[in-house]
């Protein structure tokens, strides 16, 4: 059965910006959104993954969108049966966006974690206990708790920044895998992920400063790593918002990381005439925002 990001309940969290349209051949979802000023629609995949059950159908899928849609744009699972040849059959640009780190399981952690990251777990499980929660939506006002404070850390905004209720659908989704740091009775972190078949995909987590003192990201991710590695094949841990080897959250996950995969963005424009119009004479995939009339809509 679909779970995770192939759920509608999953869908369903992106409510506030627009309503789900199953996409039959492939077995995805889109996020079908009305332009702003417009009788016109067009449609994104969720953030922060598109996926589907057959790659081989999507092509079909938005041929069969044309009379409705503007125009469509998904970043593609990494972990997904295709490759930028199959993705360009259905869309009219596919070009790199992020690098994701993964996981190929089996092994034992030792053979693949780096020596750093093995000694911050392994001194962060002497200060902090990690439980797999049985009941992710009871953790509700906590991970909410710990999401505004890294919200507020980090400025995020857009799409990224879920209401409570969103949040609701998101923990209540099947496949959410929910683990807890706590230092005593307190939480002090929150690490969620969303099984998938035979993959796992590394969701969102957030820790308060008393998490952030005892390296209590170290400590879920090793639990789920453990937890996972004789669960699934694969692992994504997720990307950075830059390739620099030296930023810090591409040093933390290239650590836990077997190698890499390509996130593909997506674009096909599925009326030329209206787009052009909307994007005020722009060319279909030329702007350095897709769709281009949709410039800075999440700033």
């Amino acid at each position: 059965m679909p779970s995770g990001y192939l759920h509608q309940d999953y869908v369903e969290s992106f409510c506030a910006f627009g309503t789900p349209l199953r996409i039959a051949n492939s077995g995805g979802w889109l996020v079908r959104r009305r332009i702003p000023g417009t009788a016109l629609f067009d449609a994104m995949g969720c953030y922060p993954l598109f996926c589907c059950l057959d790659w081989t159908g999507l092509s079909r899928d938005l041929d069969g969108l044309a009379d409705d849609l503007v125009a469509v744009v998904v970043v593609a699972d990494p972990l997904g049966d295709h490759t930028p040849e199959l993705l360009g059959t259905a869309f009219d640009r596919v070009i790199p966006y992020k690098e994701h780190f993964v996981i190929e399981t089996g092994r034992p952690l030792s053979s693949f974690v780096n020596k750093s990251h093995r000694l911050h777990a392994m001194r962060a499980l002497k200060d902090v206990d990690v439980e797999r929660c049985a009941e992710p939506l009871a953790h509700l006002d906590d991970w909410i708790r710990l999401w505004d404070l890294l919200s507020e850390r980090h400025g995020i905004r857009g799409v990224r920044r879920f209401s409570r209720a969103a949040f609701e659908r998101q923990l209540a989704t099947p496949g959410m895998v929910m683990f807890r740091a706590a230092n005593g009775t307190q939480t002090v972190g929150l690490d969620l992920w969303y099984a998938q078949g035979d993959c796992a995909q590394a969701h969102l987590a957030a820790f308060d400063a008393a998490g952030y003192a005892l390296h209590a990201s170290y400590a879920t991710k090793w639990r789920a790593i453990e937890y996972f590695n004789t669960e699934v094949q694969w692992l994504n841990l997720g990307g950075a918002q830059t390739n620099d080897p030296d930023d810090g959250l591409v040093q933390f996950k290239r650590g836990w990381a077997t190698g890499t995969r390509t996130a593909w963005l997506c674009e096909r424009v599925l009326q030329p005439s209206r787009y052009r119009e909307l994007a005020g004479g722009a060319g279909a995939g030329h702007d350095d925002y897709f769709p281009a009339y949709r410039r800075g809509e999440f700033a």
